[in-house]
């Protein structure tokens, strides 16, 4: 019997499939690839830095496919998109200006990829044709541990009610963000979806509070 591809929509329900309303979740380490930037991500310029790190992730899923035998290897679905958000300078009043955004943004990779891994993968990748911002990428473990974390459905522009529900959920929960800065996972293409149809999570990371 051949095996089980692994499905982290129905394996691993816990990180990526939460509820409209805010719950707790620990998450633990995973291995990502990585870039970093600053900008509206609406503007052209953003392109290059999604398009990167999906060339590399599908590097890895295609690997035997194309010949690199990486250690560990299993049949799995490509994980989702996700990005880190927080701003270069304090907000000032009226409209967000998104050119001063601040953006970490990554591609989980499955278990098997460790730096080693990651590295032949970049080199393969890089032989085959030229991506623009590869030199920019950098394989990384990273834990988040403690979350709050929403499914939001809607235009990214809306986001802010539903932040509204996670930071009153904290209170109650006596707990309160460690930073600013908040994590965006896209279940849903924007290019493929109507705005108002897009699956999105919305994440925090948070520590309790003594009352």
């Amino acid at each position: 019997m051949a095996p089980t591809k692994h499905e982290w929509k129905t394996a691993e329900k816990q990180w990526y499939l939460p509820g409209p309303g805010p719950a707790e979740v620990s998450v633990p380490a995973f291995g990502f690839f990585v870039i970093e930037g600053q900008g509206d991500p609406n503007a052209p310029a953003f392109v290059p830095y999604v398009q990167v790190l999906y060339s590399l992730s599908y590097g890895v899923r295609m690997s035997a496919k194309g010949g690199l035998a990486l250690p560990g290897f299993f049949e799995y679905t490509v994980y989702p998109l996700e990005g880190v958000w927080d701003l270069a300078a304090a907000p000032g009043p009226g409209p967000m200006d998104k050119s001063q955004l601040k953006y970490r943004l990554m591609i989980r990779q499955p278990g098997f990829v460790d730096e080693t891994a990651a590295a032949r993968v970049m080199a393969a990748v890089a032989a085959k044709k030229s991506v623009p911002l590869l030199d920019q990428v950098r394989f990384e473990r990273s834990e988040e541990g403690p979350c709050v974390q929403l499914l939001h459905v809607g235009p990214y522009d809306a986001e802010p009610a539903s932040f509204a529900k996670i930071d009153d959920f904290c209170r109650k929960q006596s707990l309160a963000r460690t930073c600013h800065a908040h994590r965006e996972i896209y279940l849903s293409d924007p290019g493929r979806t109507a705005s108002d149809k897009l699956k999105t999570i919305l994440r925090v990371q948070v520590r309790a509070v003594s009352g």
